[in-house]
């Protein structure tokens, strides 16, 4: 799976028709819905939606007749293999009636004619672990996990008996480095995973 790195907007005109497309990269539904409201014009006839998040989506027509506009925009999402990622379309009507088919090719191709412009990077599943470690093994530690590609240091509290660091580690190696976190640290480390 991939997700885009940035907002992406593309417009264009069918049969006198205004498309304009915008995208962007999300983590949760809340930051949907705000990207939602910040995207959509109030002055524009229609404002057809649909975001994914794993197995989460959602989808909207926003008064085109069902299934001609918020679902096609899914299917674009899918059809890239795109996640996290929310996409609106807005359509200014031009007097032009574009009939089922016409709807679903101008909604679905303009937001995926969006994505495809669009950065794109892999999605690496993770998972989040602390690991509560002394002053002593904490340099080692943070210098080992530091050099391990996708694993991110989200942060660290310095307390009075050592270190606590919240990790974002590669799902397909956390049991491995959590194994070599016990093996440096002599079993003394305290792991849990969130």
């Amino acid at each position: 799976m991939f997700t885009i790195t940035r907002l992406e907007t593309f417009e264009q005109d069918i049969k006198k028709s205004r498309f304009l497309a915008v995208a962007a990269p999300v983590a949760n539904e809340e930051e949907a819905k705000a990207f939602l409201q910040e995207h959509s014009h109030a002055g524009a006839n229609h404002n057809c939606w649909a975001w994914r998040m794993g197995q989460n989506y959602r989808f909207n027509d926003d008064g085109e007749p069902s299934g001609t506009a918020g679902k096609p925009i899914l299917q674009a999402i899918d059809g890239l293999e795109l996640d996290n990622v929310v996409v609106v379309v807005t359509r200014w009507f031009g007097g032009i009636l574009l009939g089922s088919g016409g709807l679903i090719r101008a909604y679905g191709g303009t937001a995926a004619l969006c994505l495809r412009a669009a950065d794109k990077q892999e999605v690496i599943p993770q998972r989040l672990v602390t690991i509560r470690c002394g002053f002593s093994d904490h340099a080692l530690l943070k210098a080992r996990l530091g050099s391990v590609q996708h694993a991110q240091l989200r942060d660290e509290s310095f307390l009075s008996y050592g270190v606590e660091m919240h990790y974002a580690l590669p799902e397909s190696q956390t049991d491995t480095l959590l194994e070599m976190v016990r093996d440096l640290t002599r079993g003394q480390a305290v792991i849990k995973e969130n």
